[in-house]
């Protein structure tokens, strides 16, 4: 198939490079030029600008975007709108709100357009392993985009999963699965690390242990193999975890529908106090205990 692609970082970049292998004919734009240059050199037709791209594109028109989202989500496809036509698709692919997604479908809509939203996972593997793609939209538009999803994805790495707006929720309650796992490595890894009874401990032989068998054996974790491969105590990295905004979505939507996801918030609430070079609220917890109890403090 022929479509257009804009946004070429990690993400976007690895998946035009994955379509193209697979025989899709692939328009290329990117705010940077150099970038832009870097995958005509793969096979990509470059594009100037959001016109050109649409102009190089036959009817009806397939563009899959890969921009951060939010405002910049909202700038392109109302860009879009106002170049591409009646039946045109436009594919997210980004970590949009599934709520924005509902709403700019039903913007699309208004115009004869459709919009797909594809919760996109994989990273920066995806391009030798495949992605596992999560795909929101009405039947028809997504059918039609078919041979792209089956591309980008690995062998059952892909599903239709509902009505517009579906592929970003499952991608939402994805992520926030994805933080509690990790959260849980997280402090296994440092029960280990701490323990004093076996201090001499070697964490990337136990990471590598439990990829064989084990119960915990994960793609994640063989990640933490890889890491502890490269830096045993991790000294070079700083305790500062951000989050892309799921996470917070998804305790959210728990909050909403009253569902208990005790888990998935205290994995959110640590990653916040992971950005706290000292937390006022622990000093306040040590006053505290100073003053009711006469408990030792030390002091800063």
């Amino acid at each position: 198939m022929q479509l257009a692609m804009i946004g070429l970082g990690k993400m976007g970049g690895n998946m035009t490079e994955r379509l193209m292998r697979d025989g899709h004919k692939l328009v290329a734009y990117d705010r940077d030029p150099a970038v832009i240059a870097r995958y005509q050199a793969l096979g990509a037709s470059p594009a100037k600008d959001l016109a050109d791209m649409v102009s190089q594109l036959a009817t009806p028109r397939v563009v899959w975007i890969m921009v951060p989202a939010g405002q910049p989500t909202d700038d392109t496809i109302d860009a879009l709108a106002a170049l591409m036509s009646s039946d045109d698709i436009i594919i997210d692919g980004g970590n949009s709100n599934f709520k924005d997604s509902m709403g700019r479908a039903e913007r699309l809509k208004a115009k004869g357009m459709h919009l797909i939203d594809s919760g996109t996972s994989g990273g920066i593997w995806g391009l030798a392993n495949g992605y596992c793609l999560m795909v929101g939209g009405d039947d028809a538009a997504v059918t039609r985009c078919e041979p792209i999803f089956r591309s980008l994805a690995q062998e059952g790495g892909y599903a239709h999963v509902g009505p517009s707006g579906s592929g970003h929720y499952v991608k939402m309650v994805h992520n926030g699965v994805e933080y509690a796992l990790m959260q849980s490595y997280g402090e296994g890894y440092e029960i280990l690390q701490s323990s004093r009874l076996f201090p001499a401990l070697d964490l990337q032989k136990i990471a590598e242990l439990w990829q064989h068998g084990s119960v915990v054996r994960s793609w994640l974790n063989e990640l933490a193999v890889d890491a502890f491969k490269k830096d045993p105590k991790l000294s070079k990295l700083k305790g500062y975890v951000s989050d892309s905004g799921e996470g917070r979505w998804t305790v959210q939507e728990a909050i909403d529908i009253d569902v208990p996801a005790p888990v998935i918030t205290l994995s959110l609430l640590m990653r916040l106090r992971s950005r706290q070079d000292d937390s006022f609220g622990a000093k306040v917890l040590a006053a505290l205990r100073n003053e009711f109890g006469g408990h030792a403090v030390k002091e800063s």
